[in-house]
This record gives C-alpha cells, structure tokens and sequence, in this order.
C-alpha cells in the first residue's frame, strides 16, 4: 500500500491545463509538474505559453505547447489530439481557461453574454469531451468554477455567475454519466478572490469595502494556495471522490 504522500504523486501522468499563458494556469502546471506530471498546455497566446512551458521543464517535465481557442470544439479536439501524439496519454484535465466580466444586467448586450458563456461553459465542455474520449480510468477532470456560482457577491456579473454555476452543474452530470462507466472522476475548484489579472480589475474600494469584510482570512488568497485542493482532485488521494465542488475561498461562504 502507498504511503499518503505517494498518493499525491502524479508520476507518469500525462495532464491538460486550458488558460495556461497565466495567472492560475501557470501556478496550476507547475503544480502538476512538481507533482511529477507531464503538462500539455493551451491557450491563446502561444509566446506566453513558451514561457510557462519553461516554468513546466523547470520541475524536470516535459511540457508541450499548443495555441488553442477552446471555445472551438475542433481545437479541442486537437489539442488533445496534440498530446496523445506526444506523451500517448491524457489522465487529468484542468478546465481553467476562463474570463471575469461586471456589466449591469440592463446595459449587457446579447454578444457580451454569449461570450461569458461561450468562454467560461461552453468551452468547459468542448474540452472536457475530447479528453473524455481519449482518457483510460482512473482519470481525473478538474472544472475551475467559482464561489459566484454558489452566492453573490454584490458586483453586476449576470454573465459571469450564470457561467459559473454552469460549470458546477456540468460537473454533476459528467461526474454521473463517466465515473461508473468510464472511471473517470469529474469535480470542481471553486475558488474565491485570488490575486490574478482577473482580480487586477477589480475597484479598489468594492475589495477594501465589501470583500474582505466577507472573507473570514481578511485578505485575498495567496499564490499556491488553491494547489493542494488541485492536487488533492487530481491524484489518487481522491480516488473515491467525485462529482464534488470544493470551495477554496478564505471563508466567504460563511458569512
């Protein structure tokens, strides 16, 4: 039997990480590299994607780069398609990709809302598909949703928490259509406020005003610490455990 750290080793496994030319997605590879993962990386930017895949060799792994804008279902299809003609594997996804909007709900026009969805959902399931069928068991996919897809938090984000609680019952259904049949665990991430280019847009006086009053912690999350709830979900550590959305917010939830 392995000892419970091994259980959170990830060696020989072969990871997908979409939104990896930033923020979260670049802390999320190198998470899964230091964890003995190899990491296929996507995203839109392909110079920035060099530069994560440089963090990715830094742990040791290998790291493979491929522009994908995951609201095509064709380019997810062929980014993974992309990694199983490089490692023959996928065995974890990480459905991070994604974008934060605040538009009043009477002045967000029908693109501006297709575009929340199409990015944050839509996307979310085009990728999770095309690892779904190419992954053997003991997979595991790991959706990025949001603690707005569980309250509000006083900000005009129709779009963003609609996409986000989306994500969350996306979850569900996969996790119950793949993990008896496939044996692919399905869960979630629902992060509160960390300090990201997300969060970099946010009014000053709304986070000193009405967030950090609603976060028990009193302060915004730290780099790192959404990887042991990542690594938790990725690894056999969890492997009885799925369809679940496991909050990482400082305490916002229990105000």
């Amino acid at each position: 039997m392995s000892s419970v750290l091994d259980q959170f080793r990830l060696d020989g496994k072969v990871a997908v990480v979409t939104g990896a030319s930033s923020g979260l997605g670049v802390q999320f590879a190198e998470a899964l590299a230091q964890a003995g993962a190899d990491v296929v990386l996507a995203a839109r930017r392909l110079d920035k994607l060099a530069e994560t895949s440089k963090v990715v060799e830094a742990q040791g792994r290998r790291a493979l780069a491929v522009k994908c804008d995951v609201t095509s279902p064709e380019e997810c299809t062929s980014t993974v398609q992309a990694g199983m003609d490089e490692f023959g594997r996928i065995d974890l996804l990480v459905n991070n990709a994604g974008v934060g909007t605040a538009v009043p709900a009477t002045k967000e026009t029908p693109d501006e809302f297709r575009s929340v969805i199409d990015l944050n959902l839509n996307a979310c399931y085009w990728m999770a598909q095309a690892c779904g069928r190419v992954m053997q068991p003991g997979s595991s996919i790991i959706n990025i949703a949001s603690i707005l897809g569980l309250t509000s938090m006083g900000l005009p984000q129709a779009a963003y928490t609609a996409s986000k609680a989306g994500v969350i019952g996306l979850t569900h259904d996969l996790a119950q259509q793949w993990t008896g049949r496939k044996g692919i665990r399905v869960n979630a991430i629902a992060p509160g406020y960390f300090a990201s280019e997300m969060t970099d847009q946010i009014d000053n006086d709304w986070m000193r005003n009405t967030l950090i009053p609603r976060t028990v912690h009193g302060r915004l999350g730290k780099p790192g610490e959404l990887n042991g709830a990542l690594l938790f979900l990725a690894s056999d550590a969890s492997s009885y455990v799925t369809g679940i959305t496991l909050p990482v917010d400082g305490g916002v939830l229990l105000t």
